[in-house]
This record gives structure tokens, sequence and C-alpha cells, in this order.
């Protein structure tokens, strides 16, 4: 089996709003994917069109080979999700709600492993500690742990770090890739765009409700052109000759865009001879946040999408 997700035609009307349209999407087992977009650009909606939730109003889905209609028990076996939500039963202890969830999918003497997942997610002192009374980013953790009760080869985080703690996303992150690289299928939906970089294989980004760019990480910031340099002048002020090359002035520092490197030693050139020291001299390689916005901006005139 060598597709994990598999996404064909998919539309999905909510009266006449067009939520998506005509997704085809294509995710490999044992990847790490990021499905990325600003807010109401229909990810959460594909998510829960893939976890059976949703009903498309046409197009198929597939998850490890199982059609998410016609064979929802089984896709539903392969698939773990995480929530925006924090939705939790307030009657239960941590390790209650994840033996009622082991149950869910029939699964017995799951104790080992449940123990396992408590310990990753640093979770161990309140292992026996009621749901209500557990704090937000504590719920979190624990609808991760739901997820990865029943070991499903693939697993969807959707926003799993929004609003806990740095000490936890270091922890979460440093599980989730070990199940990664254990050959679990990992989709990634955040506004974190510094953590898509770092973890995920390919991303796709979608705007109203379309694919509009599908590519590899790499290649989406090698295609972005251009530097930038980030100076701290004295005196504090940029010469003529420079300030077309000047896209802010913030703090003290100046950033400046260039498209080669060659142009760097230009821009000394000038500031030298100006007699205008450079305090302080920084060059700022792109990366997925610049590239997310210009694509998002620019989206209208966008002609490729590389898969």
């Amino acid at each position: 089996m060598n597709t994990a997700i598999e996404v064909r035609q998919v539309h999905k009307h909510f009266g006449a709003l067009h939520a998506l349209n005509n997704i085809d999407l294509e995710i490999s087992t044992g990847e790490f994917f990021a499905l990325l977009g600003p807010n109401g650009a229909g990810k959460t909606t594909l998510i829960n069109i893939i976890a059976g939730l949703t009903l498309a109003s046409s197009g198929s889905v597939r998850v490890m080979g199982h059609d998410v209609i016609a064979e929802y028990r089984e896709a539903r076996r392969m698939l773990g999700v995480v929530p925006q939500e924090l939705v939790f039963d307030p009657f239960f202890t941590v390790r209650e709600t994840l033996v009622f969830q082991s149950g869910y999918f029939g699964i017995k003497k799951n104790n080992r492993w449940i123990d396992e997942i408590i310990h990753h997610l640093d979770l161990s002192d309140k292992a026996d500690t009621n749901m209500r009374s557990l704090s937000g980013g504590m719920k979190r953790r624990v609808l991760v742990a739901q997820a990865l009760v029943h070991k499903p080869p693939v697993i969807i985080l959707d926003e799993p770090t929004a609003g806990v703690d740095v000490e936890l996303r270091q922890s979460l992150w440093r599980f989730i890739k070990q199940l990664n690289h254990n050959g679990h299928t990992i989709v990634l939906t955040t506004h974190y765009l510094e953590e898509a970089e770092a973890l995920c294989n390919r991303v796709a980004m979608l705007k109203n409700g379309s694919i509009i760019v599908l590519d590899n990480v790499r290649n989406l910031i090698s295609n972005i052109a251009g530097y930038r340099i980030r100076l701290q002048l004295s005196p504090d002020t940029i010469p003529v000759a420079l300030q077309p090359l000047t896209i802010s002035h913030d703090q003290g520092y100046y950033v400046l865009a260039i498209e080669e490197y060659f142009q760097l030693e230009n821009v000394m050139a000038v500031l030298r001879s100006t007699q205008t020291q450079v305090l302080e001299l920084q060059i700022l390689q792109p990366d997925l946040e610049e590239v997310f916005v210009k694509i998002m901006h620019g989206a209208e005139n966008l002609e490729f999408v590389s898969v």
C-alpha cells in the first residue's frame, strides 16, 4: 500500500457556499504532510470529509485503500484525528478516557500502549485526574492521546499546538516525529509555519476551497527569488541610492531586498561611499512563511501546481 490518503474530485457545498472545489490530493504512506491555508480556506472541511464526519457533495476519498463511505469502519480504524475543538467527557479521568477510547475500536488489554502514550505526552501526573479539572493545554494532550490509542497508521493533527506551551509543543513533536519514523503517515494543519517547514516533506496550500499549490517544502522556498538584508546603521539614515531596495525600517533596523548575493557588495560600496557605518548586518533566508504570504496574496495569478 503506497497511498495513505486519496482524494479524488471532491466538492463540498454548504448551500450557496462552495467550500471545497474539485480537490485532488494523494498523500503517500509514511509521509509527513502539511495542509496550509488561511481561516476559512476549507482545511477542516476536508479533514472532516476524510474522517467521515462530513459527506462530500461529490467525489471520493480513500484511507489506506478503504472508501470512507462504503468501507467506513475499516477507513476509520486506519485513521486518528486530533480536532481543533476541545471535545471531552467531563465525567472520566484521563486514563479512563483512553481505556474507553480503546473499547470503541474493540481493543482489550491496551494498558501498555496507553501508559506509553501518557508518558510521551507528559500526562503521567494527570493520569487519574478528572478531565474537567485539566487546563486547556492538558486537555489538548488528551485529544492527541485519544487519536493515537488504537495505533492508526494515518494521523491527522488539526492545529494540535494551538494555545499550548513551548514545552508541550516540543515533547509532542518529538513523539510525533518518532511515530512518523516508525512508518505512520502524519497530516498536519497549523498556523505555525515554522513547524510545517521543520517537520513536513510536502505542503498543500488551500485558498477559497481550492488547492493552489502542492509541492515539496524545499522547492517552494527555492522558488522565492531574492534575499533580505537586515542592517543597523550609524547614522540611522539609509543612503538615497539604497532607498529603492528598502522594504522596511523598524526599531532602528533597515531591511533591504536583493535578488542575488553579489548585490550585497554593491550595498556595502554605497554605505562606504557615504561614510555610513554598519553596526549590525544579517542576511535573512526566505522561509515558508514568506512563501505562504506571497502565494496567498498572489494566488489569482499563480499558474503552477507541482505534485
